[in-house]
Parts: C-alpha cells; sequence; structure tokens
C-alpha cells in the first residue's frame, strides 16, 4: 500500500496541462469521488491494524499534495489569462449591468396605495399568523361558515384554540378597531393564504388590499363615491362602476362591484365574457355586530369596508392569463414590466 502511495505521489508530481480543461480532467481523475486518491481510501479497511496508522497519514498527505498540485496549475492559467488582458482603459464605458426592477405585483400594490393615500387613507398592517377571533369570529362568521372549514383554511393548530394563516386582511380592521376609537380611515395591504389548488385562475396565496371607514353618518352613498375615484384613478377617467347586491358575513348590505372593460369600453370581449363589465372587489357597510365586537358604538358610528385581491387588478392592467407566472421568478416574465412605475 505505501509503495501504491508512493507512485500515485511521483505521477502527481509530473503531471502537466495544457489548459483550464486539462487542469479539470486532474482533478477528476485524482480528487473526485472515483478518482484514484479516494480509491486508496476505499482499499484503506483491507490495511492490517498496525498498519493503518502510518498509511492513513500518507494519504492524508497525498491527498493534500494533489490539491496543491492542481491549485497551482490551475492559478498559473489564471495569471497567465490575467497577463494576456488589455491594458485597463479608464476612458472606455463601463460594461452594462443588468438591474432589477419592481415586481409587478409591487407595482401595482403601490399604485393602489397611492390612489387611497390621496383620499387621506393610511396604511395599516399585522401578522400572517392569526387567530379565529380576529381572522372569523370578530367579523360575524358563524360558527359553521364554510370558511372555517379545512378545506379552505390553514389551520397551524387547533387546540386549544385555533390558530391559522389569515384568510384575509379583515383581521388587521379589526386590530385597528379595538385600540383605536373613530374616525378610522385605513387600507389594510398584505399576503393571505387559503387551501386551494394552484391553477391559472387559482392559488394557495395571494395579496390584498382592504380598506375600512368609520365615522359619524357614514353612507353607502360615500363608499360608492371613493370606489369610483379609485377605479377612475387606477384604469381611466372613461372608467365606469355598478354595483351588485352579494353577501359578506362582515358588511351588511354588502356589494360586488365591476367596471366597465377597457379592451371593448363595454361592447363585449373574451375578457369580460361578453357582458362588458368585470368584477374587481367587494365591499359593503360594516355589519353593527363587527363594530359592536371590537368596541365601537354601532348607534353612534357606521363605516364601511371594501376589499380587492393584487393579482385580479395586477391581470386587468396587464392582460396577464396565468396567475402562476407572478409566484415562479421567471426572468423573462418579470423584464416585460422594466418600464412599469
Amino acid at each position: 500500500m505505501l509503495d501504491k502511495i508512493k507512485a500515485l505521489r511521483e505521477e502527481i508530481n509530473a503531471a502537466i496541462a495544457s489548459d483550464m480543461e486539462a487542469v479539470e480532467q486532474l482533478r477528476i481523475k485524482y480528487l473526485s469521488k472515483k478518482g484514484l486518491v479516494s480509491a486508496l481510501m476505499a482499499d484503506f479497511r483491507s490495511v492490517p491494524a498496525d498498519q493503518k496508522r502510518e498509511v492513513g497519514q500518507k494519504i492524508n498527505e497525498l491527498k493534500t499534495f494533489a490539491t496543491e498540485k492542481i491549485n497551482s496549475l490551475r492559478d498559473a492559467f489564471l495569471l497567465k489569462e490575467d497577463d494576456s488582458c488589455d491594458e485597463l482603459d479608464l476612458t472606455r464605458t463601463a460594461s452594462p449591468e443588468q438591474l432589477g426592477t419592481r415586481h409587478p405585483l409591487s407595482v401595482v400594490r403601490n399604485e393602489i396605495l397611492r390612489i387611497f393615500a390621496g383620499m387621506g387613507f393610511t396604511i395599516a398592517e399585522g401578522p400572517e399568523i392569526e387567530d379565529d377571533w380576529h381572522v372569523f369570529e370578530s367579523l360575524n362568521f358563524p360558527p359553521d361558515h364554510p370558511a372555517r372549514d379545512m378545506q379552505d383554511t390553514f389551520f397551524i393548530s387547533r387546540d386549544p384554540s385555533d390558530v391559522l394563516l389569515r384568510t384575509h386582511t379583515s383581521s388587521v380592521q379589526t386590530r385597528v378597531m379595538e385600540r383605536t376609537q373613530p374616525p378610522i380611515r385605513i387600507v389594510c395591504p398584505g399576503r393571505v393564504y387559503r387551501n386551494e389548488a394552484i391553477s391559472a385562475r387559482a392559488h394557495c396565496f395571494f395579496h390584498q388590499v382592504e380598506g375600512l371607514y368609520i365615522d359619524r353618518n357614514v353612507s353607502f352613498v360615500d363608499l360608492k363615491q371613493v370606489l369610483l375615484g379609485f377605479a377612475t384613478r387606477m384604469f381611466g377617467p372613461d372608467t365606469k362602476i355598478r354595483l351588485r347586491p352579494s353577501y359578506f358575513p362582515f358588511t351588511e348590505p354588502s356589494a360586488e362591484m365591476d367596471i366597465s372593460c377597457d379592451i371593448c369600453g363595454g361592447k363585449g370581449c373574451a375578457l369580460c365574457k361578453g357582458t362588458g363589465w368585470v368584477e374587481i372587489l367587494g365591499c359593503g357597510m360594516v355589519d353593527p355586530n363587527v363594530l359592536e365586537a371590537c368596541g365601537i358604538d354601532p348607534d353612534v358610528y357606521t363605516g364601511y369596508a371594501f376589499g380587492m385581491g393584487v393579482e385580479r387588478i395586477a391581470n386587468l392592467k396587464y392582460k396577464v392569463k396565468d396567475l402562476r407566472l407572478f409566484s415562479e421568478n421567471d426572468i423573462r416574465f418579470l423584464r416585460e414590466f422594466e418600464s412599469a412605475h
């Protein structure tokens, strides 16, 4: 075994290389997992016990020698390449560097927040890991509501109390109402989670911006005017809106809001499915039970709330057909938004 180690050392010492590729081949030959030095380590098991110490030391020395030899050959070629470079010209224009850009969802989110900030709304944020009271009970969800089912909500623990990933940013609204007396005028951006199958039209996580305004004598007319202002600023001055009756546990009355399709101008196309309208958000007057649960007197104060998906708004602005593209970090897709601002 010692003779074999000595012969291999002499072979490595005499090794030469003509280029970097040859250096790499030497590394593979001697130092890779299936290389000659590694093969000695495998044969080490058959060495008599009284020789293991000496042989083991020689193998380690051989491995160190081989590593230093190959590194010296590599360094020699790197130095040669540096010497062959043209003399540095400080007057030359720097090589163009590719810079990152804002994600399209960030662009849309910031635009939404900017519009509502101009209307006097402030930003409020809260935890993504929440409890049942802030996500469901305080928002007037009955105990048997389907959203409490495991197929819709990611529960972290069920005992002794429910801990879960928030399904909407309405939980931020309840936290603000708990510690703040009206007037309250906030928007709540953030990521939310739903236990849904991932497809081109749905994802297990997405982003929302929700709004809340509570004060004396707040009416549905106030809500409609704010939403109309948002729609015309986000999608253009000719945008029209319509409100359709709907149901949400935490608002009464409730509505879905559509905007006139900016592709066909309301005449009907594939995007709006021939209706001339595209749904963008849900809204309504805050249910008195929600106000009372959060310590606000519903006989004195009223308010409205609304919520929209950032991905939904981004789809309408940029005509993105597959929601999965927003979370795949494909550079080719993200570069399409370099001019977005």
